[in-house]
Formats: structure tokens, C-alpha cells, sequence
């Protein structure tokens, strides 16, 4: 599978700065993805990671900075600002309902309704367009999901993962952000993932990866961003370095100096 950034510019975050109280858990993060390309984003735990994610998923508006998506810049004071941006974001626990089916966890908040203006005033949904929609959907990531119909609780981790990522795309997303897609998957499940992560990404979405499986950087991504202690430490290509390179740069521990990417 041929994989190649493209060179325009889809998301640039630019000094960003977030405090909770006397704790400034951001202070002037900066760094561009381009479309079609995985960035891992790394960091000890309490580097700034999950608020830096939460800025651009429009869960907490930065105090200082901006967020650019294809060099506009956007105000993102919700979760529904983010998606409207073309921001998708496929955190840890999933946000997928266990007890429905592909279908409805696809469409979750999303439901396409009756084209009868009388069954759309009595709320009734067009299952038949919604799974067409699914099934297109589940084709462009080779999916694996043996039934629309099936439970979500019945499948696998990786086969859940697949779900969750499709609702992602499903929607114009230009850039997705997946948090540890991988911590809880074997080996097998892992490897589909990554190859999920390389088929979005060839079709031009910009992939942001939270990873704290060095391996996994290495194996999926472009470039990884490092955050220390709520800067933007490194940013560096991947062919340029090695896992210990990493784990270095990750702790705060590395003398290495590295160019940004650009």
C-alpha cells in the first residue's frame, strides 16, 4: 500500500496554551499535520497529551493560540464545533453502545430519518439507507465485520476499533485523532488497526496517533510530536530516529538535537 503525505497543510495548531487554575498544562504548542499523513503525538504521562486532544476535539477551548484546519482558523468551543470542522476523534473507551448492532452505533446521534414527512414526524428512521451508507462505508476499510446486524458486544477489539474508526471517516473527516487504539488488542488485532490507520491515511485523512507503543509509532507513523512537561519538545520524522530515540525524547532524558520537520 503506497502511502504519501500530501504537502497543503489540514491541521496547524499554533501556541497553544491551556490553564486549569494556577496549572498551565499547555504552554505555547505548536505543530502542523498535513493531509494523509500520521503524526504520532507522544509524552509521559502529565506532558499535556490528553488536554492538548481535548483542545482540538473542542472539549476545552485553549486559552491562548488558534486551530487552524486547511490554514482557516476555527473556534472549537464543542465536541459538535470539532466535527463541523472536520475533526473526528476515536478516544480510548470508543463512545460506541456495546448492546447495538454496526448499524446504530455508525449512526449514533446521526440517524438518518424517514423520507415520509409523516413517518419522519413520527420519528421513524430509513434503516435501509443507513445500512446501504454502512456497508459503502465498512467497504472502503476492508472490514472484516461479518454482519451490519451484529452486536457490537459480540465482536472483537479489533473489529470494534474498525467500527469506531469508520464512524470517524464516515462523516468528511479531514483529520482523526485515536487515542491508544492498540493498548487493549493482541498482536493480530493490533496489526489491523495499523493497517486501518494506513488506509485512511492513503486516502488523504490526516491521522493524529496517541501511542505509548513505541513499536506501534514506528511501524504507522510519518512523524511523531513530542510533548514534555507541556511544551512541544521534538518534532521529528520517524526515519530520523529509533524507539530508544523516543523513549529519550519522551522523558526528557535525550541530548539529541533534531531539526523540526517541515
Amino acid at each position: 500500500m503506497v502511502r504519501n503525505a500530501l504537502s497543503q497543510t489540514i491541521l496547524e495548531v499554533k501556541g497553544i496554551t491551556k490553564r486549569f487554575g494556577g496549572v498551565e498544562a499547555l504552554r505555547g504548542v505548536s505543530f502542523k499535520v498535513n493531509k494523509g499523513e500520521v503524526v504520532g503525538l507522544l509524552g509521559d504521562n502529565g506532558a499535556g497529551k490528553s488536554t492538548l486532544v481535548r483542545c482540538i476535539s473542542g472539549i476545552h477551548p485553549p486559552d491562548e493560540g488558534e486551530i487552524l484546519i486547511a490554514d482557516k482558523p476555527v473556534k472549537l468551543n464543542s465536541p459538535m464545533d470539532a466535527r463541523d470542522a472536520g475533526i473526528e476523534t476515536v478516544f480510548q473507551d470508543l463512545a460506541i453502545v456495546p448492546e447495538f448492532d454496526v448499524v446504530q452505533n455508525l449512526y449514533l446521534n446521526r440517524e438518518i430519518r424517514s423520507s415520509n414527512p409523516l413517518l419522519r414526524w413520527l420519528g421513524w428512521l430509513d434503516t435501509k439507507a443507513m445500512t446501504k451508507r454502512s456497508q459503502k462505508s465498512l467497504n472502503r476499510l476492508n472490514s472484516r465485520i461479518p454482519s451490519l446486524n451484529e452486536k457490537i458486544v459480540n465482536l472483537s477489539g479489533g473489529q470494534r476499533q474498525a467500527v469506531a474508526i469508520a464512524r470517524a471517516v464516515s462523516w468528511g473527516a479531514e483529520v482523526v485523532i485515536m487515542d491508544e487504539p492498540t493498548a487493549a488488542l493482541g498482536v493480530e488485532q493490533s496489526a489491523q488497526v495499523n493497517e486501518l490507520i494506513k488506509l485512511i491515511s492513503s486516502q488523504g485523512v490526516a491521522v493524529v496517533l496517541i501511542s505509548h507503543n513505541m513499536q506501534h509509532v514506528m511501524d504507522t507513523c510519518d512523524r511523531a510530536v513530542v510533548l514534555y512537561q507541556g511544551r512541544c519538545s521534538a518534532d521529528v520524522a520517524i526515519a530520523d530516529v529509533d524507539k530508544n530515540d523516543l523513549v529519550s525524547l519522551i522523558t526528557g532524558a535525550s541530548g539529541l538535537q533534531f531539526a523540526e520537520s517541515a
